[in-house]
């Protein structure tokens, strides 16, 4: 096992796996996906097929940070949003708390079939080294005391620290940026290095090269939705915008093997 990886044992002999791509605090969308796939009832409480382990849940990262003004001024309840008037930072602050203590709440009451993919921004928050932001000139800072700020609460930095690196199942892997173990350290070499972002175009033999049957990534975000590989079997799978989410069936009787993968429109 690598640093910060899960194996899942497995249960029956074929278990669906949702892998949901990076929610960036859209949550009510996160929540019709999981209700789409019988995976929340209507209390927001896991299914019966996921606390059997028959479903599994994948969120593949980056619970945190809109991706853009517009969804933070949605997610404010106001008609703009400037992310240097601490007020809009304390709103986006205690708006995106609420949404994650509902989700913490979902995924501890069925922890061994919910697995969270730690993504770059959810370490972001955690650590504060680096300051995120968009090309449009967005910056996410309504986490960070220094730059005006709040500190997540502690119940969530705690939980945030139990979000796995990766998730694997034999030889298909669940990975925030790609296949590579470096892909998972987000250090100052990882935000210096385009490769991050282009992977899956430039060098889609990785999966291959890593001994991967398959592989499921987010990070990047796919415009016209789940981008499915099978040449070089991976789907990246940052489409939750476009109301999309990766269905995989894997065969978990001996060595895990997968049956199929198909993205899903909700």
């Amino acid at each position: 096992m690598h640093p910060g990886e899960t194996v899942y044992q497995g249960g029956d002999v074929r278990s669906k796996f949702i892998v949901i791509g990076d929610v960036h605090a859209d949550f009510e969308t996160l929540w019709e996906a999981l209700r789409a796939a019988s995976c929340m009832d209507a209390e927001g409480q896991p299914t019966l097929p996921v606390k059997s382990g028959v479903y599994q849940v994948v969120l593949i990262g980056d619970l945190v940070h809109p991706k853009n003004e517009r969804e933070y001024a949605r997610l404010i309840g106001q008609n703009s949003y400037d992310a240097t008037d601490p007020a809009h930072l304390f709103l986006a602050a205690r708006a995106q708390v609420k949404w994650l203590e509902r989700l913490q709440a979902y995924q501890q009451a069925a922890p061994q079939s919910i697995h969270i993919i730690l993504g770059n921004h959810d370490d972001a928050v955690l650590t504060s080294d680096f300051l995120l932001g968009t090309a449009s000139g967005l910056v996410h800072v309504e986490f960070d005391p220094e730059r005006g700020g709040v500190l997540l609460p502690d119940h969530l930095r705690l939980w945030f620290r139990s979000f796995l690196r990766e998730l694997r199942v034999g030889a298909v892997q669940f990975a925030h940026v790609g296949p590579l173990p470096a892909m998972t350290s987000y250090d100052d070499l990882f935000y210096s290095d385009s490769t991050h972002k282009r992977w899956w175009q430039d060098s889609p033999e990785y999966v291959q090269m890593a001994g991967l049957e398959f592989g499921v990534y987010g990070h990047t975000q796919m415009q016209d939705g789940i981008v499915v590989n099978h040449t070089g079997r991976f789907a990246m799978i940052d489409a939750l915008h476009a109301r999309e989410y990766l269905e995989v069936i894997l065969d978990t009787e001996q060595r895990p093997a997968l049956v199929s993968s198909r993205p899903v429109l909700f």
